[in-house]
């Protein structure tokens, strides 16, 4: 079994809210569902995704956010992509006025949902619906941080990393490859990844990835 992880949050004012606590009850909500859907116990869940129990039951209460590697850990538990652990978790607003650019699915850059990482600031904006046969993710990982997502959470069949700015150093295994603006890099299968930005500026890349079928039951 995985090395159990339990991320710890700093903890908050007293009397203050987090802009994202919506989000973060309703990704709470989301995970506990998921759970009970399959029928595991919070130490099924745990050992099937190497996430404390502690940290599991403060993410489904909702009152801890889970950082990157948790939100991968989990995701490759049920067999999910991590935009799809998101998808229901994020507040979407559906497009109602007969405006032709909603009418088209065109989504504005300034109400786009995101996810921000508690840990590194890494931010995972989904650029696709969840309708779309692919999930397409914009991704901005500050200078000098690194996020790391074990090889469960790439229960899907093709994955395409294509850096727009800054400098990206992807480590695949124990293989790193140093990508910088315009380059790309498509993996095969499933393996430990770390996310890692060596310069001193934020980079900024997008993933690409298709999905299986189905998740894992």
């Amino acid at each position: 079994m995985s090395q159990i992880v339990d991320d710890v949050e700093p903890a908050a004012e007293p009397g203050a809210e987090h802009p994202d606590d919506a989000d973060q009850r309703r990704l709470g909500e989301r995970l506990q569902r998921l759970r009970t859907e399959r029928k595991w116990s919070l130490t099924e869940l745990a050992e099937e995704s190497g996430v404390s129990r502690a940290m599991i039951n403060r993410v489904e209460r909702g009152v801890s956010s889970p950082t990157a590697t948790i939100l991968g850990r989990l995701s490759g538990a049920f067999g999910l992509t991590i935009s799809q652990l998101l998808d229901e978790a994020l507040d979407h607003e559906v497009p109602r006025a007969t405006d032709p650019d909603e009418a088209r699915g065109v989504q504005r850059g300034a109400t786009a949902d995101s996810w921000t990482d508690p840990e590194t600031g890494y931010r995972r904006r989904p650029v696709s619906s969840a309708d779309f046969p692919a999930d397409v993710t914009e991704v901005r990982l500050p200078a000098g941080e690194e996020v790391a997502y074990p090889a469960s959470a790439y229960a899907f069949l093709r994955h395409c990393i294509w850096v727009v700015d800054g400098a990206l150093e992807v480590v695949v295994g124990d293989e790193p490859t140093r990508l910088s603006a315009g380059d790309r890099i498509e993996l095969g299968e499933p393996a430990d990844v770390v996310y890692r930005n060596p310069g001193s500026e934020p980079v900024r890349y997008v993933v690409v990835v298709v999905r299986a079928a189905r998740g894992r039951e």
